[in-house]
């Protein structure tokens, strides 16, 4: 186990049973797709991050607990309404909730878990935490929205394309770490911990796009190239797309349109050979480090080094 998941573990312990406890419901078919999400494993890298913020500034109740509870269950929605829109197969190596069940079901599950968040949200009775969670879920929306709008276009640039993995992944991020500093009562590391938790989920879904092109299937728990094949152009290929010839420009851009990963493995060359999955590092690498630079001004303790290590794992992780 990684260090930072040591010093964490009896935390998320408490949150795993939280979670368990408020999936409950008079459907069966609910609670099914709940636990078949939630079971499937992941990081817990959000809750976790409300755990270590808020224990990085000395927290002593027992809010955070179901706060980091109310954040995985917004994460769970979002994942269940993706898989959907993706027509995913795979999350975590497991079947996706709409192979399973099918895309109605998951849809409206995945209500369920953003309206138990927000039941949740309102009992922690903290008017600042509403605001901050209420902002990013629809944030999350538009981010999704926005990411659906740009499939299938090649065109995209590379501030379009942080813009939607800003909205789609850092403002959750950005979130938790924020609440973790609410829950706490600590106003005056607040932004600073809000900046941390931006920078961490920017460097957390480029090396992300980095590992479709690189990584393992097996070990990333789904298919090497889907997003090539859900029209996705994310940053290694936007990089490609404007560092090569003329020919080969055409072909990564033609796969995109089509969402065509009948070619994946020249892409994936002509992505390594132009510098795009180096770039992708380079930017991933820089936002971790602007990361652990917003933690100087916490006071020194184990949690603050947790934190640092967590987001050294962003960027060295290979899944």
């Amino acid at each position: 186990m990684l260090p930072f998941l040591e010093a964490v573990q009896p935390e998320l312990e408490r949150v795993n049973q939280t979670i368990l406890k408020r999936l409950y419901s008079e459907e069966p078919l609910v609670e099914d797709i709940g636990h078949h999400l939630i079971s499937a494993g992941g990081k817990r890298l959000r809750p976790i991050l409300v755990l270590m913020c808020a224990k990085a500034l000395n927290y002593q109740g027992e809010d955070h607990f179901e706060l980091a509870a109310v954040i995985e269950f917004i994460h769970s929605a979002t994942l269940l309404h993706d898989d959907v829109v993706d027509v995913s197969e795979l999350r975590r190596g497991m079947p996706t909730a709409n192979a399973k069940w099918g895309n109605a079901p998951s849809v409206l599950v995945g209500d369920f878990l953003y309206s138990r968040a927000f039941q949740m949200m309102v009992a922690v009775g903290s008017m600042d935490i509403m605001q901050i969670l209420s902002n990013t879920t629809n944030v999350i929306a538009e981010g999704e929205v926005q990411q659906l709008a740009n499939a299938r276009k090649p065109e995209l640039t590379e501030e379009q394309y942080r813009n939607v993995i800003y909205k789609k992944t850092a403002a959750l991020f950005e979130a938790a770490c924020e609440c973790g500093a609410s829950i706490a009562g600590d106003n005056e590391h607040k932004h600073a911990l809000k900046q941390y938790g931006y920078h961490l989920g920017l460097a957390f879904q480029l090396m992300d796009d980095l590992l479709d092109y690189e990584g393992d299937s097996e070990a990333l728990g789904k298919n090497v190239g889907d997003d090539l094949a859900e029209g996705k152009t994310t940053l290694p290929v936007i990089f490609a797309i404007q560092n090569s010839n003329i020919d080969d420009k055409n072909l990564i851009c033609q796969a995109i349109t089509d969402a065509d990963i009948s070619k994946l493995e020249r892409i994936i060359e002509l992505v390594k050979s132009s510098g795009g999955l180096d770039y992708t590092r380079e930017a991933a690498k820089t936002h971790a480090q602007e990361a652990i630079k917003h933690l100087a001004s916490l006071p020194d303790s184990d949690w603050r080094q947790s934190l640092i290590e967590l987001a050294k794992f962003a960027v060295e992780r290979a899944h």
